[in-house]
């Protein structure tokens, strides 16, 4: 994966003070990642958040005063140029679908704290980060709504009332995210920059109100706009 040139500001958001420090002593050795701020819990990360803007937040899914998801809910709509990687000491699924609803950008386990740099330069890169556990949950999750509501209904087109228009080109980049591929893989198999799907997916994004690639694939599967078992 390409390091990002500029400096990524990170805002580290955990109730318990060793995991905060332990990951500002991991992140202070990466290359390009500063940590500019710390909170105890949601109420705090809100507030820090909005004094701070950071580039990217890593905050932990359970906390007092202000849980992860509902802080995350929060500081999307305050600050939405924050990129938010949620942690979580286990895989809850009520915790995975929930953050991904609430705008998150990335879900890790807490695991190896030397992956956190990895994923905080993903979501700068526009790449969904997922713990493979939780990559498999959320394919599972895709495969079972498939399975519930049959077959996928045609690509959309602006005579559906209540579904936005996708050109046939964004719902080949969103069929490949719902797949679990990455930016410079996507643009591989269909011959065209990464520069260029990250734009695509930045339109997908809009039109489909939603805050992540993620969210946007677990949507396109529940409207059956796209097929994640596909080629």
């Amino acid at each position: 994966m390409p390091l990002v040139t500029d400096l990524i500001r990170v805002l580290v958001v955990d109730d318990h003070v060793l995991f905060r420090r332990a990951l500002q002593v991991v992140l202070a050795v990466e290359e390009g990642i500063e940590v500019v701020a710390e909170a105890a819990d949601g109420v705090e990360a809100v507030r820090e958040a909005e004094r701070t803007v950071p580039d990217v937040i890593v905050m932990d899914v359970g906390m007092p005063k202000r849980g992860g998801i509902d802080a995350c809910r929060i500081i999307k709509q305050h600050v939405p140029s924050a990129l938010i990687l949620m942690l979580t000491g286990s895989d809850d699924d009520d915790d995975l679908f929930e953050a991904i609803r609430a705008g998150a950008d990335g879900y890790l386990l807490k695991g190896v704290t030397e992956d956190i740099a990895t994923g905080i330069r993903g979501v700068t890169n526009g790449e969904s980060q997922l713990s493979p556990a939780i990559a498999t949950k959320l394919l599972l999750e895709f495969r079972h709504i498939q399975e519930r509501h049959g077959a996928p209904a045609p690509a959309p087109t602006p005579e559906l009332e209540g579904r936005p228009h996708l050109t046939d080109r964004e719902v080949e980049i969103l069929q490949r995210v719902a797949q679990g591929r990455l930016n410079r893989e996507i643009a591989t198999e269909l011959g065209i920059s990464e520069h260029t799907v990250r734009s695509h997916i930045r339109n997908i994004l809009e039109k489909l109100q939603v805050h992540s690639r993620t969210e946007a694939a677990m949507y396109a599967v529940r409207q059956r706009l796209i097929d994640p078992g596909g080629e």
